[in-house]
């Protein structure tokens, strides 16, 4: 449904499954709030990684000189605080498509499952990973302001989030988004330098476009609001593991997964020689809602030299290991590599041999050393990593080993033991 306001402003209710989601945002109570801010900032930063790789193939994308880049603008008296990426911006049918709907599977069993407690309920939400629409949590409105890359029109998306949004034509110099939120009364601490430094380090120090913070009308007399760095740029995944703690992890899966529990495995190695390739990689701490759908793919991002190429990834890892969330880094392949290249690429397929084989070790070894642990595994991925039986006869025995089956025996009803003689 549309309504007509100005020549150019446009009124559209949301679907019925955004309009759930939003009315618990809207009136969400949840103490972990603060992940609206991690959302948001991880939403610019894939902006700026699609801009960096489609301006390889195109560079007048970024013939004006402008660097890629995150802002943070904390602006106390106006009680806004806005977040503004230069990365590849959106028109007006990308502003429709991306804040208006949720073009994927499993949404109303998402919301079906939803039980009216917090606890578990935000464990849902973070599975399903809510992303811009977290921002209902902290804002009563939330302004977005857009240019499409190559494009010279902006476009801006205005909603409460209470069942419709406004889409206008709108000034904007450059390509890239802001999202401007209008703070909630109850959520003005959001605005303060310290929270907004300790977050920001918390969850996004990692990302490697640079993020940058200022807070107005905290200048000293006689100065002008400063902004200041606030991240590393650092990518975790290159660094050595002995440089690393568990938190460092814990942080990064909670990037990449969306989700606020911790991972159940960590897998990091590094190869050198005739391929050379960084990998980390998780098994996520809870089964996502779509394991099963069979339009599923792995969905672990794949980079080159650090910049992001896709996280259309089924080459990379087999169908059985799509739970899978991290990154593969190489830097064996071509920057300008397409979709199509990758189905039949010789470094792929032996990246993808060797990072599936360090997997099932890793798997095998948690099974070996905590039983416990890896039974809550094989409770959430049993059913996907049997498929690998029928899929993969080169790694037949492997998956047999890790393979669990219900049995009145106790522990002597495990499959691999009874077959070995064990």
């Amino acid at each position: 449904m549309t309504q007509a306001g100005t020549a150019t402003q446009e009124r559209r209710g949301f679907e019925a499954e955004v309009s759930r989601l939003l009315h618990l945002m809207v009136h969400s109570v949840y103490s972990d709030r603060e992940i609206f801010l991690r959302e948001l900032v991880s939403n610019a930063s894939d902006a700026c990684d699609k801009l960096r790789y489609e301006a390889i193939t195109a560079p007048d994308l970024l013939s004006n000189g402008t660097e890629l880049a995150i802002a943070i603008t904390a602006d106390p008296k106006a009680g806004t605080l806005t977040i503004a990426d230069t990365g590849i911006g959106m028109d007006r049918e990308d502003l429709i498509a991306n804040l208006g709907t949720i073009a994927r599977s499993g949404t109303a069993a998402f919301l079906d499952r939803l039980s009216g407690d917090k606890s578990k309920d935000l464990s849902l939400i973070g599975q399903f990973g809510v992303g811009f629409y977290s921002s209902f949590m902290v804002a009563d409105k939330v302004r977005v302001i857009s240019r499409k890359a190559g494009t010279d029109q902006a476009y801006q998306w205005e909603s409460d989030g209470e069942g419709s949004y406004i889409i206008d034509e709108a000034e904007k110099a450059g390509h890239g988004t802001e999202i401007i939120l209008h703070l909630k009364d109850d959520a003005k601490d959001f605005l303060e330098r310290p929270w907004l430094e300790r977050t920001l380090r918390k969850y996004s120090d990692h990302i490697a476009v640079p993020i940058s913070l200022k807070v107005c009308g905290t200048e000293k007399e006689g100065e002008t609001d400063k902004a200041e760095t606030v991240n590393s740029g650092s990518a975790l995944w290159t660094r050595p593991k002995s440089e690393l703690s568990d938190d460092d992890y814990t942080e990064f899966y909670r990037h990449v997964a969306h989700s606020p529990e911790e991972p159940a495995l960590v897998i990091h190695t590094k190869a050198e020689g005739v391929i050379s390739y960084s990998a980390l990689l998780f098994v996520p701490g809870q089964r996502p809602l779509d394991l099963f759908d069979p339009s599923r793919k792995p969905r672990v991002k794949l980079y080159v030299k650090r910049v992001f190429i896709t996280d259309d990834t089924e080459e990379l890892l087999p169908g059985y290991l799509r739970f899978l969330k991290g990154v593969v880094d190489s830097e064996d392949l071509a920057l300008n590599i397409s979709r199509e290249m990758l189905q039949n690429n010789p470094v792929v397929a032996r990246i993808r041999k060797a990072v599936t084989n360090k997997v099932l070790s890793e798997i095998e070894k948690r099974a070996n050393k905590d039983k416990d642990a890896y039974e809550k595994i094989w409770e959430a991925f049993g059913p996907v990593l049997k498929e690998g039986l029928y899929e993969d006869a080169g790694r037949r025995d492997t998956l047999l080993k890790l393979s669990r089956f219900k049995s009145t025996h106790g522990d002597a009803g495990y499959l691999w033991p009874i077959i070995s003689g064990a």
